[in-house]
């Protein structure tokens, strides 16, 4: 599966290569059009019967949240600082792969034993953690590391439940596949894919892709979070698996366009897709960077659930998949 593949990758902003590579293998034989920019985009071209009156684009980002080692200290353990939105306290004792070698490590503290009684009341902050790849000391680790190497969660994506599935870097690994499907189906279609970098750290590569695309409509195809759990009051839960994918009205980064909210909603009920509306309005995504592109750009975004995201394991329901390439095919169709 698309997901498993492309979720089991390292890819933490700004070393987004060996997704970007297992894209390009699944494009190969399409007869599409690609190209890698400056940034790291891998802008693909799909042709299909006749253009449509406007430019279209979909975007989907590769990178993921993570780590990077910022000291090493004598002992051989290593200081790390966050690439994305991570909270501190779903960190401790998590795998990671480390480096470019992906050296396994585990991240580590105090032990509860050792703490004060005060510091065993407070969360622990990411200045109290640290990286052990089992070095003795820095001379054995610097043989492996070096400051500004890359942390990725060592999580392998696996099916489990009633058509779930965990594993990390669904945002937006679950965007990424959900493209991949478009472009790999004979439908007629024609849009440009962007398969963006740096979304975590700035929507930085959406920036530059919509620049160089040059579109007139735009729409971002994300993961955002699932509140669906005993804890969130109803009011507070942005969007709950198995409904379908989460249509987004207004976050941090955009105001969605009033024809594409309308044209998504209009498609999934002429299709009969099940969807959602997006209800908070926390974070931001690509579509943010690509409305502010050249003189503005007409942007939406569609999204699949997703619980615990940002986080070394999330959980995404495999209908909630399937329902938001339909709808994102369904758009497209009715705007050609």
């Amino acid at each position: 599966m698309l997901l498993e593949k492309l979720s089991n990758l390292p890819g933490v902003s700004g070393d987004e290569g060996a997704v970007r590579e297992a894209i390009v293998e699944e494009l190969q034989g399409l007869h599409l059009e690609w190209r890698t920019d400056t940034m790291g985009n891998l802008l693909v071209r799909k042709e299909g019967g006749a253009p449509p009156a406007r430019r279209v684009m979909l975007a989907a980002h590769m990178d993921e949240v993570g780590l990077m080692v910022v000291a090493i200290e004598k002992s051989g353990h290593l200081k790390f600082k966050t690439v994305g939105g991570i909270d501190s306290r779903v960190l401790l004792s998590k795998r990671v792969l480390l480096g470019p070698d992906k050296i396994p490590g585990v991240i580590g503290a105090k032990a509860i034993h050792l703490q004060k009684a005060e510091e065993r009341r407070k969360p622990l902050e990411i200045d109290q953690l640290y990286l052990d790849m089992g070095a003795t000391n820095r001379e054995e680790a610097e043989k492996y590391l070096a400051i500004g190497d890359y942390g990725s969660f060592d999580t392998k994506c696996t099916a489990f439940g009633d058509g779930c599935f965990r594993g990390k870097a669904f945002d937006d690994r679950a965007g990424c596949a959900v493209l991949l499907e478009l472009l790999r189906e004979k439908n007629g279609l024609t849009f440009d894919a962007a398969f963006t970098v740096q979304e975590e750290v700035g929507l930085r590569g959406a920036r530059v892709a919509a620049y160089s695309l040059r579109p007139q409509l735009a729409l971002a195809v994300e993961a955002t979070a699932a509140a669906d759990t005993p804890d969130t009051a109803a009011e507070r839960s942005a969007t709950a698996l198995g409904k379908g994918p989460a249509v987004s009205f207004m976050d941090r980064s955009l105001i969605a366009d009033r024809a594409i909210l309308q044209g998504l909603l209009t498609a999934a009920e002429g299709a009969g897709i099940p969807f959602q509306l997006r209800r908070t309005t926390a974070g931001g995504t690509d579509a943010g960077a690509i409305a502010l592109s050249r003189e503005g750009v007409k942007a939406g975004v569609v999204a699949v659930p997703c619980r615990y995201i940002h986080s070394p394991c999330g959980v995404l329901k495999e209908s909630d998949l399937q329902h938001t390439a339909a709808l994102v095919r369904a758009w497209l169709e009715a705007i050609a």
